[in-house]
């Protein structure tokens, strides 16, 4: 692929997915023993949920709140060719439920196989800040056709994010535009970057604290989950079936412990430990990151990448030439050096770690990493190979620009993630945080430990008196279905691990992919977590699903350039629509998480 359509596809999601293996794994460093074709029995989460000699219920405090609350009645209309659309008012804050309201959108699609219809399957790609209504309306092209026969698929904006009524932290987009723009790199360097983007942050901070304390002060996760309870009844449920992806996660294991009585199945994929996200009283002065590890789950993608490069040699892998990873570092010191140029595009180290990072979280991450990794050292070295690359310029601009309407992505990030956590009292402490982070992790520390400055306590105002931090260990009376991949550069796969061990009764399924999030990128796993949804059948313990492996064929075999999918993460539900239903057989989407920047 030349240099213009790799960097535009960097970090792209939702390419369409290559045949996958479905036999147990065997790699990843420090995994657990893959299980033999023989032991690959199932069991009920009826047999796992007589494990517990007792389950919790719904606390007084919680029933209180959200049964308050009368059903609302969700008056549905068509849109978008096959789904269709409702909003609906829930309270701004449950202890005073004929309050204050806030607007909701749904959107769903409805169960093929009518007769046999489940219910409704609650999903959340995460982010936060990602649209669920727009991960709704793309069900056709991600979801098995077991999941589209007997579930509709619901999926409801956050408050605060998508087509719900959104937080705002700027009066306009001018205002945004001119407050955000130290932070317009994938992290700072240098003391000037530094000093801007700090400066940013706390504009941010401010805006949110202020100007958006409205929504910024009721959008916690725990709000989220009551509102999920309440259009539950609406959507006329009995109990909720849910499946979630990345921030998705946290949202369900919210779920989980609030209401853990009024659950079908809650499946997780890219999993979050929401102690690792919440933290407490002993961990609120490091970074959230210091608690999250994505940044060392990215450096273990890279390298494992790096290292199977080398091994496949330069007929199979575009950066194998020499050793990949002495490679890379030297390619790193040589943009930090000089940056290069393409096309009116300046690529520095932090754009060039950012690309890479965003590359990371496809499943195809190893062929567009080293690919990229390749051009970009042709275009270092001291006699670089002429390149026209006029997508770039318009990937950069597409990717960073804001203009009318309002982008409130950051806001809405911002707002969950500082609403939600505990973190240090100072924005002015963050660069020597961020110099320990870049200790653990040379190359993603940095964006990884910038990413949550604004919530800063001496800068971040806002408050949610009725945040939920815990706790997260009420054995439920269904067992939740907790989905990891080795290689997961944004949750790390020891998250899932932990998040398996806090919640009684939970199941860990973990996958070799590369890539954020599981589903879809192996017929193992993909129908792992099917049966689950469909027959609250659990995988057997141990369970490790093998994805289709990197540089199996030669650079040569690898045919002319491929026709690239919509990118759902960044499409529009109008130019989802207008793609129009999937044919028959079609492949697969990954599920339109994100990326990094977000």
């Amino acid at each position: 692929m030349p240099l213009s359509l790799r960097l535009l596809a960097a970090g792209v999601a939702g390419l369409v997915l290559a045949g996958t293996a479905s036999v147990p794994a065997t790699a990843g460093p420090h995994a657990p023993a893959p299980r033999t074709a023989a032991t690959q029995a199932t069991v009920t989460a009826a047999e796992a949920g007589a494990a517990a000699r007792r389950t919790a219920v719904t606390s007084a405090a919680e029933a209180r709140r959200v049964d308050a609350v009368a059903t609302p009645h969700l008056r549905w209309f068509p849109c978008y060719s096959w789904a269709q659309c409702a909003t609906t008012r829930v309270p701004l804050d449950y202890d005073h439920p004929y309050g204050e309201q806030t607007t909701i959108a749904l959107l769903r699609v409805r169960a093929k196989d009518r007769k046999h219809r489940i219910g409704s399957l609650f999903v959340n790609p995460g982010g936060p800040g990602v649209s669920a209504t727009s991960l709704a309306l793309a069900a056709p092209m991600v979801f098995s056709a077991g999941l589209l026969e007997r579930f509709d698929i619901v999926g409801v904006d956050p408050r605060g994010i998508g087509a719900s009524d959104n937080v705002s932290c700027f009066a306009d987009t001018g205002r945004q535009m001119a407050a955000l723009k130290g932070m317009d790199v994938a992290f700072p360097v240098g003391a000037k970057q530094t000093k801007a983007y700090l400066r940013s942050a706390r504009k941010l901070a401010t805006g949110c604290s202020t100007t958006g304390r409205r929504l910024a002060g009721a959008m916690s996760t725990a709000e989220v989950a009551r509102d999920m309870e309440v259009l539950r009844r609406a959507v006329g449920d009995r109990k909720l079936s849910y499946l979630g992806f990345s921030y998705g996660t946290v949202l369900g294991q919210y779920y989980a412990a609030m209401f853990p009585d009024r659950f079908r199945a809650i499946a997780v994929d890219g999993v979050i430990n929401p102690r690792s996200w919440v933290g407490s009283a002993g961990t609120r002065g490091v970074i959230q990151d210091e608690r999250l590890h994505s940044a060392q789950g990215a450096e273990k993608a890279l390298r494992r990448i790096l290292v199977l490069c080398d091994r496949a040699g330069e007929t199979r892998c575009a950066f194998a030439a020499g050793r990949p990873l002495q490679r890379f570092a030297t390619l790193a010191r040589r943009l930090k050096a000089k940056p290069v140029t393409v096309e009116g595009t300046r690529i520095t180290y932090a754009t060039f770690i950012g690309y890479v990072l965003g590359a990371l979280y496809g499943d195809d991450a190893p062929a567009e990493v080293t690919g990229l990794a390749a051009d970009l050292w042709k275009l270092t070295s001291t006699h670089p190979a002429a390149a026209s690359v006029p997508a770039l310029t318009s990937a950069v601009l597409k990717r960073r620009a804001r203009a009318f309407p309002y982008d409130n992505s950051i806001d809405a990030y911002a707002s969950v993630m500082c609403t939600d956590g505990q973190h240090p009292a100072k924005a002015s402490s963050w660069p020597a945080k961020v110099a320990k982070a870049t200790a653990r992790a040379p190359y993603f520390g940095p964006a990884w430990a910038w990413a949550s400055v604004p919530c800063a306590r001496d800068t971040w105002r806002v408050r949610d008196e009725d945040a939920f931090t815990g706790p997260f260990t009420r054995p439920a009376r269904n067992p939740v279905l907790v989905v990891g991949s080795y290689w997961d550069p944004a949750t790390n796969y020891y998250q899932a691990v932990g998040s398996a061990r806090l919640l009684p009764g939970a199941r860990l399924l973990s996958s070799d992919n590369f890539g954020h999030t599981a589903y879809g990128t192996s017929p193992c796993v993909t129908a792992a977590m099917d049966r689950y949804l469909l027959h609250k059948t659990l995988p057997a313990r141990g369970t490790v699903c093998t994805a289709e492996q990197p540089f199996r064929t030669t650079l040569d075999d690898e045919g002319g350039a491929e026709a690239v999918a919509l990118d759902l993460a960044r499409a529009t539900k109008e130019e989802i629509a207008a793609q129009g239903l999937p044919p028959a057989g079609a492949p697969k989407q990954q599920p339109p998480v994100g990326t990094f920047p977000f």
